[in-house]
């Protein structure tokens, strides 16, 4: 079975996770997840970068940075993993859904105005399949309504808007190191701040709401409680497994890109022939090859590539079902219908993509269908 994903690793993850279990530190913070951040600071430009536990973790602190409280608006898009909206909703927010694009599932951006109101705090885009949003309008929006723009980058590592790194762009962002991305660390994420106001309370809410951080730069001669907070930070074991994926970002990349290269060129006349649609990169959006998915006619014509799929022993996905519908939320939406985002949960399929995919073989298989 040629399975959905599969871990990539470079050779040197046990050796710096033993270098970190040898250093006598292996709690957060030391040597790796330091080196970890001052990479993502220096490449992309981001003010600040704290590394996180998951990507779900860096959504909450987003949450409590932005200081959501209950009553207060959220936008966020309904075609997206549920950390996108449970992470506002713990700090009692009312989640607004918006639709996706009809071409893409990144959120419609010419509707986003309609469903801005008094409470409305922030607005997280999601950048689907490492494809950016249109962010100057997301951001001329946020200017005129005095609002706060949450990039959730999950997928986004490595990708570019107008040659800006996304998760540059907001006030603040969230990205994803588990297995399934493009770098990993098993599980694993990231905070970047755009935003000088956030950057000292965030160091708080990361160290379990102490100022441990500006205890251990001498900046104060003692620490302690300050504010909320809670244990944000990752294990020297995750940031020394990361470390060793970061070393081989280029290498990595570039065989992504080829594979997800290949797949939009020897599927293009099967796709047209069958009324299936390829991803669509705008103008002013990369790819980081983070995915390579199809947009099916209709829900019937996903199930039979999906087995035919399988019964080739080739495993493909589909992804999000539209969170306004879950059974957690559907009665707290207002009613709005989203057809775009219906369609992707429906139509939508994703294609196996890993280093050392043979994707010769996935396509030629799909083609026989």
């Amino acid at each position: 079975m040629i399975p959905f994903n599969k871990p990539y690793l470079t050779g040197k993850e046990a050796q710096y996770i033993e270098e970190a279990v040898r250093s006598g530190k292996i709690s957060g913070n030391g040597m790796f997840t330091q080196k970890c951040q001052r990479f993502f600071e220096e490449k992309y430009g981001f003010k600040k970068v704290l590394l996180t536990t998951s990507c779900t973790d860096a959504l909450e602190m987003c949450a409590i940075l932005a200081n959501i409280q209950p009553g207060d608006e959220v936008i966020v898009p309904s075609y997206t993993f549920v950390s996108t909206a449970i992470a506002f909703i713990r700090q009692g927010a009312k989640i607004v859904f918006a639709d996706s694009e009809p071409d893409n599932p990144n959120i419609d951006v010419t509707k986003l105005e309609a469903l801005i109101t008094p409470k409305t705090k922030a607005i997280v885009p999601v950048h689907y399949a490492g494809v950016a949003c249109d962010m100057d309008v997301i951001m001329a929006l946020a200017e005129k309504y005095n609002l706060l723009v949450i990039e959730d980058a999950a997928q986004a590592i490595d990708s570019y808007y107008k040659g800006r790194p996304l998760g540059s762009i907001g006030h603040m962002a969230a990205f994803s190191f588990h297995e399934t991305k493009n770098i990993i660390a098993g599980e694993g994420g990231m905070l970047t701040l755009n935003d000088d106001q956030f950057i000292n309370r965030a160091e708080i809410i990361w160290e379990k709401g102490t100022n441990r951080a500006e205890f251990f730069r001498g900046e104060v001669n003692k620490y302690g409680w300050v504010d909320t907070g809670s244990s944000f930070l990752p294990s020297e074991i995750i940031a020394a497994f990361l470390w060793a994926q970061i070393e081989n970002l280029e290498n990595i990349q570039k065989k992504r890109l080829e594979h997800w290269h290949y797949y939009y060129e020897h599927l293009q006349r099967w796709a047209k022939k069958n009324s299936i649609k390829l991803p669509i990169v705008p103008e002013y959006a990369t790819k980081n090859a983070h995915m390579f998915y199809l947009v099916c006619e209709s829900l019937e014509q996903r199930t039979r590539l999906i087995k035919h799929l399988k019964d080739n022993s080739i495993l493909s996905v589909f992804h999000y079902i539209s969170l306004h519908s879950s059974p957690y939320y559907e009665m707290k939406h207002d009613g709005r219908s989203l057809l775009n985002s219906d369609a992707f949960t429906d139509r939508l399929v994703r294609l196996p993509m890993f280093y050392e995919l043979d994707v010769d073989l996935v396509a030629s298989k799909i083609i026989e269908l």
